[in-house]
C-alpha cells in the first residue's frame, strides 16, 4: 500500500478488527494529546506513521482500507512526561496494542526500550520491539463442544507446554501447541485419567533482561507482554489457529484446558522498567501508583500493579477472558495472585468490583475460575475468602499432608480438617467442597520426587547464591541428600510417594497433579526453576517411573469409580435422613471411635475415617456404602475394622504397601504396614 488512508472508524470493539476489506484501530488513552498508528512492512521497516483522527471519549480510533490479516502495527503516543503526575509518555518509543492478537516474537534488550525513569529517553525503539500482526481469528469449531467437566469430577494436571511437550517421544514440533495436540500426549493424558490440563502462562511475556543478561530466560511465563496474545515461542508455524487447534483436540478427547492468567502485574517493571505498552500508552491509568505518582505500588512483588479498579483497565481484563473463553476456546483460568485483583483501596474485598464484574458475565461465571488466594501486599493472605464460584488453590493441604507424612507431631487433626475439604476456610456462602484445590506440588517450589529426596534447596543454576525459592519446604531426604543407590531409602521414598499421591486423590475438594510428579521427574533439588528452560524442567520420559505411573492412574481411577470421595457437600459427622447414620466417622486402629484426648495426642500418627454420602444430598445421589480410610505415619499396626452393614463385606481396592495387589475381601481386622495408605469399599456380598 502506498498510500493508505486513514479514516474515523470506530471505537469498539478496541484492537485492530479486520471487517473484510479495511482493519479499524482503536485503543484506550485517557491522558494521551495524540496517537499514532505505525505500519511496518514485512522485513519490520516503519512505512507509515498515521495520526488516529478520531477521540471518543477515552478511545482513539481510525480505519484504514485496504489493510489485510498479516499487516504489522504499533503506536506511538505523545502526552506529558510528568513522573510527578502520573504521566510517562515518550512518542520515541513503539508501543504494543494491549488488543493485539499476536506478536512477531519478544523485545530484544536495549537501553532504547527504556522510557525513562526521570525524563524522557530519546532513543528510537522500533528496531528492538516485537510488532503486533492484525488477525482473522475466525476458526471453524464444527459441532464440537467442551467436555463441561463439572469441578467435583475433574482431576486437574497442572503443565508447561514445553516441559510437557520437549522430550515426549514420537511428538512433531516439541515444545509447542500442536505437540500438546500430538495423538502421543493425548493418549497418554487419557490413560492417566486427566479431565483438565493447567498451562501455566501462554499469554505473551517478557524475557527480564536480568535473566537474559545471566545466560536464563523466563520459563514459566508470569511476566505478561500481550493479554490477548499467544507467546510466539509456542506457535510451530505462527499462526493462532495452532492454539484454537490444540484446544478442539484436548475437548475431542474430553479433557478441558485452564489458563494460569496473570492480570495483576505486567513485564513493564517499576519507574526503572522499559516503556513497551501500558506505560506509553497511559502510565497513570493503567497501573496503582504511590501518593507522590513517580513510584509504583507493588503488592506482586515484580515492580508493578495494575490498576484494575479503573474502568477501562477492568474492560481489557474482562476482554482478554472473554475472548480466550469464545475465540480461543478455553474452559477455565486459574488467577495468579488473585488477592491483587480483589484489593480496593481499603484492602482485599470478596465482592470487590472485578469480582463481582466475573460473577455477572453470562460468558465467564459459567468457566472454571480458580484463585491462587495471596499476594505479598497488606492482608495478602486470603485462602478461603474468595466468592463463590471461585475455587482456590490451597496450600495448606499441600503443607498439612507433607508435615504429617514426614511424621511432625500433632498433625493428625489439621490432616483431618485437609482430607475432609478444608471445611474451616470453605464452609461457607454455600460453597461447595470443591472449591479446594487440594495439591502436593506445583510448578512453583519441590516436585514430589525431590519433597522426598532433599532438606535443602539447590537452586545455584539460578544465579541468586541459592537464596531464592521457599526456604520451608517440609520435606524429607531420608538421610541422604539427593540421589542415593542405597535400596532401603529408595524404597522408602517410593513408599512415601505412594502415599502422598494416595492423600490427595482419596481427598475431598479437586485434586491436581503436577505434570511429571506421576513418572518421579525430578528437578535436582531446584524449588524456583522458573529459569530453567533445559532438562531440568523438561520431563524425562525416558526414565520415567512407569510403577508410580501405573499406581497413579489406578488411583485416579479408583477417585472416578466412587462418589464418595468426590462430594460437593461437606463431611461433618451429621446424620443422614435416609438413615440416620452420620456422614463420617473418625476411628481409632482398635475399632472406637476417637475422643478428644486422641485429636490432642500430638504423639499419634494414624488416621482412620469411615466416608459416606454427605447429610443433606438429595436422594436422588445417595448412596448405601461406605468407604473406610486409613492413613499411617507410624509403625505397623492392626486395625478393628467398623461394623458392616447386613449384607455387606469390606473390600481393600487401596494399599501402598502392595501397590500391585488386586481388591481383595478382608475380615473384621486387617494387618497395616508401617508407613501406609488403605481404602476400603463396603460393597454388596
Amino acid at each position: 500500500m502506498t498510500n493508505p488512508q486513514i479514516r474515523a472508524g470506530r471505537a469498539a470493539p478496541l484492537g485492530a478488527t479486520f471487517d473484510g476489506d479495511g482493519v479499524n484501530f482503536a485503543v484506550f488513552s485517557q491522558h494521551a494529546d495524540d496517537i499514532h498508528l505505525c505500519l511496518f512492512d514485512e522485513h519490520g521497516q516503519e512505512t507509515h506513521h498515521l495520526r488516529l483522527p478520531e477521540r471518543d471519549g477515552d478511545v482513539w480510533h481510525g480505519r484504514v482500507s485496504g489493510l489485510m490479516p498479516g499487516q504489522l502495527y504499533g503506536y506511538r503516543a505523545s502526552g506529558p512526561f510528568d513522573p510527578e503526575e502520573g504521566h510517562r509518555f515518550n512518542p520515541a518509543k513503539l508501543l504494543l496494542d494491549p488488543y493485539a492478537r499476536r506478536l512477531t516474537g519478544h523485545p530484544t534488550w536495549h537501553d532504547a526500550l527504556l522510557g525513562g525513569a526521570d525524563a524522557p529517553d530519546p532513543h528510537d525503539s522500533a528496531r528492538y520491539m516485537p510488532k503486533c500482526v492484525v488477525e482473522d481469528p475466525s476458526f471453524d469449531w464444527g459441532r464440537l463442544k467442551a467436555p463441561e467437566t463439572p469441578l467435583a469430577d475433574s482431576v486437574i494436571y497442572e503443565a508447561h507446554v514445553k516441559g510437557l511437550t520437549k522430550r515426549f517421544p514420537g511428538v512433531d514440533h516439541p515444545g509447542s501447541f500442536l505437540a500438546l495436540a500430538s495423538d502421543e500426549v493425548l493418549d497418554y493424558l487419557v490413560r492417566l485419567g486427566i479431565t483438565a490440563i493447567e498451562l501455566l502462562p501462554v499469554q505473551a511475556f517478557l524475557n527480564d533482561r536480568f535473566l537474559v543478561q545471566k545466560g536464563l530466560v523466563n520459563y514459566w511465563g508470569y511476566q505478561t507482554l500481550g493479554f490477548f496474545a499467544p507467546d510466539p515461542r509456542y506457535l510451530s508455524h505462527g499462526r493462532l489457529w495452532e492454539f484454537q487447534y490444540t484446544v478442539a483436540r484436548l475437548h475431542a478427547a474430553g479433557i478441558e484446558v485452564i489458563l494460569d492468567v496473570v492480570y495483576n502485574h505486567t513485564c513493564e517493571g517499576d519507574e526503572n522498567g522499559p516503556t513497551l505498552s501500558f506505560r506509553g500508552l497511559d502510565n497513570r491509568s493503567y497501573y496503582r501508583l504511590t501518593e507522590d505518582n513517580r513510584h509504583y505500588i507493588n503488592d506482586t512483588g515484580t515492580g508493578n500493579t495494575v490498576n484494575i479498579e479503573h474502568p477501562m483497565v477492568m474492560r481489557m481484563v474482562l476482554d482478554s477472558l472473554r475472548y480466550w473463553s469464545t475465540t480461543m476456546g478455553v474452559d477455565g483460568f486459574r488467577f495468579d495472585l488473585c488477592a491483587t485483583l480483589g484489593r480496593t483501596e481499603e484492602g482485599f474485598d470478596p465482592n470487590s468490583a472485578f469480582f463481582r464484574a466475573l460473577r455477572q458475565d453470562p460468558v465467564l461465571a459459567e468457566k472454571k475460575l480458580i484463585a491462587e488466594p495471596w499476594d505479598i501486599g497488606p492482608g495478602g493472605y486470603q485462602l478461603g475468602s474468595f466468592p463463590p464460584p471461585f475455587a482456590e488453590w490451597n496450600d495448606q493441604f499441600r503443607d498439612g499432608v507433607r508435615r504429617f507424612w514426614r511424621g511432625d507431631l500433632g498433625h493428625v487433626p489439621v490432616m483431618a480438617d485437609k482430607i475432609t475439604g478444608t471445611a474451616g476456610h470453605f464452609d461457607h456462602s454455600g460453597r461447595p467442597a470443591t472449591s479446594s484445590v487440594n495439591l502436593l506440588t506445583a510448578h512453583d517450589g519441590f516436585t514430589l520426587a525431590d519433597v522426598v529426596s532433599y532438606v535443602q534447596r539447590h537452586n545455584e543454576a539460578n544465579g541468586e547464591g541459592n537464596r531464592d525459592g521457599h526456604g520451608e519446604n517440609f520435606s524429607d531426604n531420608f538421610g541422604t541428600e539427593g540421589p542415593t543407590d542405597d535400596d532401603e531409602i529408595e524404597a522408602a521414598r517410593a513408599l512415601r510417594r505412594r502415599n502422598m499421591m494416595a492423600t490427595l486423590l482419596l481427598s475431598q475438594g479437586t485434586p491436581m497433579i503436577l505434570a511429571g510428579d506421576e513418572i518421579g521427574h525430578s528437578q535436582g533439588g531446584n524449588n524456583n526453576a522458573y529459569a530453567q528452560d533445559n532438562e531440568t524442567t523438561w520431563l524425562d520420559w525416558e526414565h520415567a517411573d512407569t510403577e508410580f505411573q501405573a499406581f497413579t492412574e489406578r488411583l485416579i481411577a479408583f477417585r472416578k469409580a466412587h462418589p464418595i470421595l468426590r462430594q460437593k457437600r461437606f463431611l461433618h459427622s451429621q446424620p443422614r435422613k435416609v438413615d440416620g447414620v452420620p456422614d463420617l466417622f473418625w476411628w481409632r486402629p482398635d475399632g472406637t471411635e476417637m475422643t478428644r484426648a486422641d485429636w490432642t495426642n500430638g504423639h499419634l500418627h494414624a488416621l482412620c475415617a469411615e466416608f459416606r454420602m454427605a447429610s443433606g444430598t438429595p436422594l436422588y445421589a445417595q448412596r448405601e456404602e461406605a468407604i473406610y480410610l486409613a492413613f499411617n505415619a507410624g509403625d505397623a499396626l492392626t486395625l478393628t475394622l467398623p461394623p458392616r452393614s447386613e449384607g455387606y463385606v469390606w473390600v481393600r481396592h487401596v494399599d501402598t504397601a502392595l501397590p500391585d495387589a488386586d481388591p481383595h475381601r478382608v475380615g473384621d481386622t486387617l494387618e497395616m504396614a508401617a508407613e501406609s495408605v488403605i481404602a476400603l469399599v463396603e460393597e454388596a456380598e
